[in-house]
Parts: structure tokens; C-alpha cells; sequence
């Protein structure tokens, strides 16, 4: 009996002296605690966006709920560090074990305010895309990523001095080894200032149609840190380094402001002088009076008798439509060959193509005889 009575006497003391001092008792309802509280995490996330969202709609601030939605997550890790710190209250531990709590328990609370700054960056971004006209659209994503980039490294050396961990000698170090990787990314850091120069000069943007002779024709999709995107018009896309589209010569289809049409017409030589006018003149009113056309002095306009070649006389026909949308130009392109077809018809005159006269001046008189040889045909003696 007396053994029975000191083995519940060691239950008893470990029940209350349990771990670290601390009863296991504590122990089940810190746990307890922590438990309930991360049962509760989602409703509490869901109470405070909607409560925030009813703040802000009281003092007349205009932003998307969805940008109060993307807080749900980071919100819901507040009722798990609040039970973590609840819990570590009412074990009343001490020494290194308290100070390691501490420190999980301010890294969390550090992580949830960086993460929801994280994630506010987007939607907020909506202001930054206010300064566009100033700046271009690349260069505010560059400067959103940028932010980005500012806000984890802040978040994270934060972290880092929770923990004791100094990070001015980290950056001493970093900056060393920067300068080590610069030597052998001279390539990298050559892009990366190309792609700023091409953001900065405004060469192109994103959905732009531009060409590079000997490298690439298509629409600009992504200016990347290092190299630019671009889908060609058969949808395979070409990444180009920045540095090659910052040294060479880029034409950009999406800035003109008009496209031109320019053609040489030829008709035959044995047109008139009066039915090259009728021609010339019915083109250039066609293309004058027709609202598909840009007229002088916006654009220069010229349908002239050109010259005389070697099977034609050519009619050059120079004008400039008002759309620069590439469909609607071949259609209206299309418009005018009919047009002119039809002008050259009216004039009872044709189109001529490449063809070569031989001239001979006279025939020799000596000629010789042409020899004709016999037939097959049997003589009979008797037709003889």
C-alpha cells in the first residue's frame, strides 16, 4: 500500500512540476488555448476586413474590396500569434525558453505585417498607374517589383534583428561578394541598364509592334530585367537581350501616325497623253475625296506621271491612309487597287507588263533558196 501511495505521491509531482517547472496541467491548457485560437483565425480575418471595409467606406475612401479580400490570409495568422503569446503568458516560463517564445511570437507578428504590405502592393498599385502619363507603363512595373523587393528585404532583415542577428555586416559581406559577381555578370548588369534606357527613352511599350532588322518582328509582350519579350506573328515568342535592342536600330509600327501606300502603276505606251490625264486625275479625286485617305499638308499626297520604262509608262501613286491598324490598311489598300483598275478600264487603255519589240529593217536579197524535200508518196510509171 505504501508503494502504491508514492506512485501517485511521482504522478502527482510530475503532473505539477511537468516540463521546465511548468505543471503538464499548464501545459494542456496553453495548448487548449492555441487550439481554439487557431479554430477561430478565419472568422476573426473575415470580422476585421469586414469592419475595416465598413471603416473606410464611412470616411469616403474609394478601394476594391477585393483589395480588403487578399488580407484574409495574413489577417488569419493574428488570432494564431495572439494565442501563441496568451498561451506563453499563462505558462509563466523563464530563461531561454521564454526569450525563444519571444522571439517566434515578434517574427510572427513581423511576417503578418509584411506579408499584408506584400500583398496591398498590387492592388494598390492602381494609384501608382496615376503617374503613366509622367512615366511609362515598364517603368512603373519596374518600380512595383521594386517595392516588392524593398518590402521582403526590410521584412526579412527585420526578422533577422529580432533574432539577434546583425545585418550590417551581412551587407558589409553582400557587397563584397556584389563586387565579385559584377566582374563575371558584366552581361547581366549591361541588360539591366539597357533595359532602363529603353523605358526611359520611351522606345517601345508593351503591346507595341516593333521590328529589329536581323533579329526579330512582333509585339512586345514583357521588358524584363534582363531581356524583352516578343511574340512574333506566328505566336513563337523571342526573348532578345536588352542590350541588343538598346544598340540597334528599332522600328516601332504602333507609333505612326498614318500608313502609306506607294505603288507604281504601269500602262501601255500606246495610251494617250488625254487618257493619262482622265487616269491620273480620276485617282488622285478618288484618293482626295475618300475618308479613308489623309489629306495635305497633313501628309504629302502625289499621283504623277512618273516615268518611262522599258515597257511602260509608270504612274506613282503616293498617299497615306488614316488608320494605322494593319487589316483595316489592306483593306482600304484593296479598295483603291479596284478603284484603279477600274479608272485604266473607263480609259479604254491596259496595264502593261514586261515585254521586249524586235525591229528588223530589211531582208537580205541574196538569200538562198529553202530546199524542200520530196515526199513519201510513191510515182506510179505511169504519171511520170
Amino acid at each position: 500500500m505504501d508503494k502504491l501511495v508514492k506512485f501517485w505521491q511521482l504522478i502527482v509531482d510530475v503532473w505539477e512540476k511537468g516540463l521546465f517547472g511548468v505543471g503538464i496541467n499548464r501545459f494542456v491548457v496553453a495548448i487548449v488555448i492555441v487550439v481554439l485560437f487557431l479554430f477561430i483565425r478565419r472568422l476573426f480575418s473575415t470580422f476585421v476586413i469586414k469592419r475595416l471595409a465598413k471603416f473606410l467606406q464611412k470616411k469616403d475612401v474609394d478601394i476594391d474590396e477585393s483589395a480588403l479580400n487578399i488580407l484574409e490570409k495574413p489577417f488569419s495568422f493574428i488570432p494564431v500569434a495572439l494565442g501563441l503569446f496568451l498561451a506563453t503568458q499563462y505558462l509563466s516560463l523563464s530563461g531561454e525558453i521564454q526569450l525563444l517564445l519571444d522571439r517566434f511570437i515578434r517574427s510572427l507578428i513581423v511576417f503578418v505585417i509584411f506579408w499584408s504590405l506584400f500583398k496591398l502592393i498590387d492592388p494598390l498599385s492602381i494609384f501608382l498607374r496615376k503617374l503613366e502619363k509622367t512615366l511609362t507603363p515598364s517603368l512603373m512595373d519596374w518600380l512595383i517589383k521594386a517595392i516588392n523587393i524593398f518590402i521582403i528585404f526590410v521584412g526579412a532583415a527585420t526578422i533577422l534583428e529580432i533574432w539577434g542577428i546583425k545585418i550590417g555586416p551581412i551587407l558589409a559581406g553582400l557587397g563584397l561578394f556584389g563586387v565579385a559577381v559584377a566582374l563575371g555578370a558584366q552581361d547581366l548588369f549591361k541588360n539591366l541598364i539597357s533595359g532602363i534606357l529603353i523605358i526611359g527613352e520611351r522606345r517601345f511599350n508593351p503591346g507595341d509592334w516593333i521590328k529589329i532588322d536581323g533579329l526579330v518582328e512582333g509585339t512586345v509582350e514583357t521588358i524584363g530585367f534582363r531581356s524583352t519579350k516578343i511574340r512574333r506573328f506566328d505566336k513563337a515568342p523571342v526573348f532578345v537581350p536588352n542590350s541588343n535592342l538598346s544598340d540597334s536600330s528599332v522600328i516601332n509600327f504602333s507609333n505612326m501616325t498614318h500608313r502609306r501606300i506607294y505603288w507604281m502603276i504601269g500602262v501601255e505606251y500606246r495610251t494617250t497623253v488625254d487618257q493619262l490625264r482622265q487616269i491620273r486625275d480620276n485617282i488622285e479625286s478618288y484618293i482626295l475625296n475618300s475618308e479613308d485617305f489623309a489629306r495635305p499638308p497633313e501628309v504629302p499626297t502625289f499621283v504623277r506621271i512618273d516615268r518611262f520604262s522599258d515597257s511602260s509608262i509608270d504612274i506613282m501613286v503616293y498617299c497615306f491612309t488614316k488608320t494605322t491598324v494593319w487589316g483595316e490598311w489592306l483593306q482600304i489598300k484593296e479598295k483603291l487597287a479596284y478603284k484603279i483598275k477600274e479608272i485604266v478600264k473607263t480609259a479604254e487603255t491596259a496595264f502593261a507588263f514586261p515585254s521586249q519589240s524586235v525591229y528588223v529593217e530589211s531582208l537580205p536579197t541574196d538569200k538562198a533558196e529553202v530546199f524542200v524535200p520530196p515526199s513519201d508518196t510513191k510515182i506510179e510509171p505511169g504519171n511520170r
